[in-house]
């Protein structure tokens, strides 16, 4: 039976850590508004351009547009796949479940030749240590911007068009709600034009031709850009809810230590009082 010393101290350590996983949950909740407000404010421009592109594309159906390096399709025997992860841990199974969503990918494209892009420091350690096809790595992108997305974007559309790759997957974790996240693989290269938008009888000062050899590279970066944008705010999530669960399980263990501190007290207690009764009886 443990001492009451080590039991205070046990405790002691507890409340401790409970303390810590709070003040983690509260820079998790306030950072996550910013980065909500974030996503919230890029999806209709992503959905917007998504319109405009799918219009464009319609009005240029007369020239084929298949010719476009961006829409050219091609048998996926090399693809790129650019996972998008966290920095940091202690988020819960926020970067587990984007790992065993790649793992999975790679095992059902066993037949191609599969390159991974990876963003984020979890991602690139997991692969790094297995030895897996890395075409380059990307850290620290706690508050995404549009130039961080850039690069990355850049790159897996010059693979496409110099014909280095045959596809380019996007997996990240989309952000639902606060206790939901969502992973998501989105093939984004070769682009495809939605056919469902009805269409809308533009009036065009230059060829559409040209309007969609512009509009492409900017619809695929932005595609990334949202990635970053919503794995930052999944990511806070999955944080500030696993650190909320952190401090509640912190809160039932003091609990129980302390009804088993106070349980070895009495029985010290009740055992010194039966040993002076003895001593008392027998003199």
């Amino acid at each position: 039976m443990p001492s009451l010393i080590d039991i205070r101290r046990r405790i002691r350590s507890v409340k401790n850590t409970q303390q810590i996983t709070k003040a983690m949950k509260m820079v998790s909740a306030a950072k996550l508004r910013r980065a909500q407000d974030r996503v919230i404010a890029a999806r209709p421009y992503v959905s917007t351009l998504r319109k405009v592109l799918a219009n464009v594309a319609v009005a240029a159906s007369g020239e084929d547009t298949g010719e476009n390096p961006l829409m050219a399709r091609r048998e996926e025997r090399r693809i790129l796949l650019v996972l998008v992860t966290a920095d940091k841990g202690l988020a819960g199974a926020f970067n587990s479940n984007l790992i065993r969503a790649a793992q999975h990918f790679i095992a059902d494209h066993a037949q191609a030749e599969v390159t991974l892009e990876l963003v984020g420091r979890k991602g690139r350690d997991f692969f790094r240590k297995r030895g897996a096809r890395i075409a380059g790595d990307r850290l620290n992108f706690a508050r995404p911007a549009y130039s961080d997305a850039t690069p990355i974007s850049g790159k897996a559309m010059d693979l496409y068009r110099n014909n280095e790759t045959d596809a380019v997957y996007l997996l990240y974790n989309e952000f639902k709600s606060v206790v939901a996240q969502k992973v998501v693989l989105r093939r984004v290269l070769p682009v495809e034009v939605p056919e469902e938008i009805q269409p809308v009888d533009y009036i065009f000062e230059q060829p559409p031709e040209e309007m969609l050899d512009a509009l492409l590279p900017r619809y695929v970066g932005m595609e990334f850009f949202r990635s970053l944008l919503e794995t930052a705010a999944a990511e806070h999530a999955a944080r500030m809810t696993a650190m909320d669960a952190a401090t509640s399980n912190a809160g039932d263990m003091i609990d129980k230590l302390t009804l088993y501190m106070n349980r070895v007290r009495q029985a010290s207690i009740t055992k010194e009082i039966i040993e002076v009764v003895s001593g008392a009886a027998a003199e």
